[in-house]
């Protein structure tokens, strides 16, 4: 997806209760149709993420009394399924956050959201507040049907400064140079790698990223659009495959990594523990760690996902997005103008300063950012000739499980990086 200029992961739900607040939603969600009280669900499960929420849920109800805010912050795979739950039953929240893309279409096509633009028209310089290419993945037909929130992101690699060190290495900048990291690491019983690919999109990044080293952005762009040459067999995709077998072959991965599961923090575990190096994660995870390990996040630099040999990308491109978590309205919602003012307190100026404090670059114009780490990152997305949006929220929902999917199997040498390919135009040609 190529970007102009500027800009082109939760009370927490975990596994162990899906089935329980599955069977909750009618009740949960009839409450977006009592008169002032708001349903909120998103997927911030952390301590300090999900306060920026909460701080500004009650500043909307001493603003606007009598109404009341019952928020939902619920970790990730089971927040993609209590949603679709919850849409199918016809009982959603009245706002909800979603990564834009192809599934929130979805749930456009089939009239369950609330088109924003009227709202955006009465106040102008609310809309003016957001990065331009922020409003990019919630647009369709002309029409924004969600407000850009958390974060401007990008997946770059996080890594042991202190390991690096040790072994005097440094940030590599091309491919022959990540393989003599991961030499070297592997060779001193360190897994260059952690990763947590129960979950699939954690692996998808490196695929992401070596389509567009090697071919740029067009590839994928061509594909998705089903225009003239574009194919998902392209051998663009199937060298992909090719260099993320490479990594496999080469032990750059932390055992048992199909097998564990990100949303519970396996792969940052290894981390934490010196047993991994590296993990290739969205910007947000400076956050997590921030959270989670404060004495480790000091540790803690990331670099770029490095070029290819031949590869006709700029390595300035990132995978990533333009908001991070974009808050919708549902058709259900009974008052559709509070729900709409608590979207505009959950992303005022309070709001985004919390979200400066919590590691996290807000969507915004004209953000006071000090932190040299942040800044860093903000300037990488803000120098990117393309950011990329996710596969699996770019694409059509069914082709994205078949990308998460393929993609897994590739990490497994379970399926070639020739046959992966065919999988994925053969389901694209078969829903154009």
């Amino acid at each position: 997806m190529a970007y102009p200029a500027f800009f082109k992961a939760r009370s927490v739900v975990g596994a162990t209760a899906l089935v329980c607040s599955l069977s909750a939603v009618v009740s949960t969600s009839a409450f977006a149709q009592s008169g002032k009280t708001i349903t909120e669900w998103d997927q911030q499960t952390n301590v300090t993420s999900s306060k920026v929420l909460r701080d500004a849920a009650d500043r909307f109800e001493h603003q606007n009394p009598g109404y009341k805010v019952e928020d939902s912050h619920v970790l990730n795979e089971a927040y993609k399924t209590k949603l679709k739950v919850a849409f199918g039953a016809g009982e959603p929240p009245c706002v909800f956050e979603s990564w834009g893309g192809g599934p929130l279409h979805e749930y456009v096509k089939a009239g369950q959201v609330v088109d924003l633009t009227p709202y955006l028209q009465k106040d102008p310089a609310y809309r003016d507040r957001f990065l331009s290419t922020s409003w990019h993945a919630v647009t369709y037909d002309n029409k924004a049907y969600g407000v850009a929130a958390e974060n401007a992101s990008a997946a770059v690699i996080f890594y042991n400064k202190e390991l690096f060190k040790q072994y005097n290495l440094t940030p590599p900048q091309t491919w022959d140079q990540l393989m003599h990291v991961v030499q070297v690491l592997t060779s001193h019983g360190i897994a260059p790698f952690a990763l947590s690919n129960k979950n699939k999109w954690t692996g998808s990044m490196y695929y992401m990223y070596l389509v567009d080293r090697l071919g740029g952005p067009e590839v994928f762009r061509k594909a998705v659009d089903r225009a003239p040459g574009g194919s998902f067999a392209d051998p663009v995709f199937v060298e992909a495959g090719k260099y993320i077998q490479q990594l496999v072959k080469a032990g750059a991965f932390a055992q048992g990594y199909n097998g564990l599961d990100y949303d519970v923090g396996a792969s940052r575990r290894l981390l934490y523990s010196g047993r991994a190096a590296m993990e290739l994660m969205g910007g947000w995870e400076a956050s997590t760690i921030q959270n989670e390990n404060p004495a480790f996040s000091s540790k803690v630099d990331f670099f770029p996902f490095p070029s290819m040999p031949g590869g006709k990308g700029d390595p300035r491109d990132v995978i990533g997005t333009v908001g991070d978590g974009f808050m919708s309205i549902s058709t259900e919602c009974k008052d559709p103008q509070a729900a709409f003012k608590l979207i505009q307190t959950m992303t005022d100026d309070t709001s985004m300063q919390g979200r400066v404090v919590d590691k996290k670059i807000p969507p915004v114009k004209n953000i006071s950012i000090s932190d040299p780490f942040l800044k860093r990152l903000q300037e990488l997305i803000a120098n990117a000739p393309n950011v990329q949006l996710w596969y699996d929220q770019e694409l059509p929902p069914k082709l994205g499980e078949l990308h998460k999917d393929t993609s897994q199997a590739l990490f497994g040498l379970s399926v070639t990086p020739e046959a992966a390919a065919q999988q994925m135009e053969a389901a694209a040609k078969a829903g154009s």
